[in-house]
């Protein structure tokens, strides 16, 4: 759950329980209020009630003549107080009490006289107080719910707008790679926590700039450095004396993977810097993989078959495309059995290049691994067939540099590796089954 919905969450229901206790004591009150004032009317009654009878009965009310009690008002009761008269509306129970099945409050009021005690009934109407509370109800019932999706809607668009930076700076640092680290996120001009969190992410990558600046010179000026010590060693173990040719072949052989070795990460040093790719041209990519693929390798009872469409046109660098099909290759050849078939298609705008052996192939689990620099499988660490750990990577690096991609494609035998780049305009399109080159090398 993202902080925007949990924000919106926790204030609504905040609010809501606000609201809550705030209709509960709204409504206690209004009912308190009113009831008070009903009764109040009610007594009010009474004392009109007992003042009419006085009026009406003179001083007293004893009888008149003839010993007939004077006639009462509705509500009054004989002296005595031993009930109402009959015919009278002294009907409900004790103060405060409505009756039953009318919305009426009725109260008894017993008034001094001469002629001794008087208790009076007085009543008021409930229905004002009643109606009062329905309409309260009636607009509560659909106004807390309104007012809370008012709140909850605000919610999410203020925090959304608060958060938009942060969205801002995600998407930014999660596009920025080994390749662009000179990128920066936006700073917004506000000075609060997400501002200072943009700086602090941008000190960041400046440290981190730095940082991978200086090693990839440093692996430069190394891989330079190491080119011409190599050389010369090379070349003396090449003229050692015939007593020492064991000797010298064998260190020979070390000297080559030295060589190779710096080669590469002389390599990767300037794939990393995202230079220009060097003599970029207009150049048939069949053409490049048949001429890289036909070459001899150290495993001569590994045929390697060649399927290829030509007149797949492509930008790029005809060094370094070479160099991404003789590592693809070399690295098939190296792990094969008995065959390597290398394909090349054009299902659309791209051009797909598959190099795939029936060898052991490589487990679910390395199918990123493969491609670390340095990383090789388990099979593959002897010294004498593994390779360095870095022919993958840069065959990575070269594809990426042309805007393609390379990747383990799941096979149901031996290993598949797709390398797919984009074509110019002006290549021809081929149907997928309708390859012109076929060879065996």
């Amino acid at each position: 759950m993202g902080v925007r919905l949990r924000t919106t969450l926790t204030a609504t229901a905040a609010v809501a329980a606000a609201l809550c206790l705030a209709s509960i004591a709204l409504f206690a009150a209004l009912d308190s209020s009113l009831s008070a004032s009903t009764k109040e009317l009610a007594a009010n009654d009474a004392k009109e009630q007992m003042r009419v009878l006085k009026a009406e009965s003179g001083p007293g009310i004893a009888g008149d003549e003839r010993g007939m009690a004077p006639p009462l008002e509705k509500g009054a009761v004989p002296q005595g107080g031993k009930g109402p008269l009959p015919g009278s509306a002294a009907i409900g129970e004790d103060d405060g009490h409505p009756v039953p099945d009318e919305a009426v409050l009725v109260v008894r009021r017993t008034f001094e006289t001469e002629d001794g005690p008087v208790t009076v009934v007085g009543k008021a109407s409930k229905a004002p107080a009643l109606a009062a509370m329905t309409t309260l109800r009636n607009l509560l019932i659909p106004g807390v719910p309104a007012l809370l999706a008012v709140v909850a809607l605000f919610t999410w668009l203020a925090v959304g707008r608060v958060l938009r930076p942060v969205s801002a700076i995600r998407a930014k640092v999660a596009d920025i790679t080994a390749h662009g680290l000179h990128e920066r996120v936006p700073e917004p001009d506000t000075r609060d926590e997400i501002a200072a969190l943009a700086r602090t992410v941008n000190a960041t990558l400046d440290r981190l700039q730095t940082s991978v600046d200086a090693q990839r010179q440093f692996v430069a000026d190394a891989a330079h450095e190491l080119r011409s010590p190599l050389a010369i060693l090379r070349t003396r173990l090449e003229l050692a004396r015939p007593a020492e040719k064991p000797l010298a072949t064998a260190a020979l052989d070390d000297v080559a993977r030295l060589q190779s070795l710096s080669a590469d990460l002389l390599l990767l040093a300037r794939l990393d810097a995202g230079e220009p790719l060097s003599r970029a041209e207009e150049l048939d990519l069949a053409q490049v993989v048949a001429e890289e693929a036909v070459r001899k390798r150290p495993r001569p009872d590994v045929h390697v078959y060649l399927d290829l469409t030509p007149d797949l046109l492509l930008n790029g660098s005809a060094e370094q495309l070479r160099r991404l099909v003789a590592n693809l290759v070399d690295n098939a050849v190296r792990h094969a059995s008995t065959s390597v078939h290398v394909t090349l298609t054009s299902p659309g705008d791209h051009a797909v290049l598959d190099v795939v052996d029936d060898g052991p192939g490589i487990p679910p689990e390395h199918h990123t691994i493969v491609f670390d620099r340095f990383a090789r499988l388990d099979h593959a660490r002897t010294r004498d067939t593994g390779g360095s750990g870095l022919g993958l990577p840069i065959a990575r690096d070269i594809a990426r540099a042309h805007g393609g991609t390379l990747q383990v494609v799941p096979h149901s035998s031996g290993a598949r590796l797709r390398a797919v780049f984009p074509l110019s305009g002006r290549s021809v399109a081929y149907p997928s089954n309708d390859l012109a080159v076929r060879a065996r090398v």
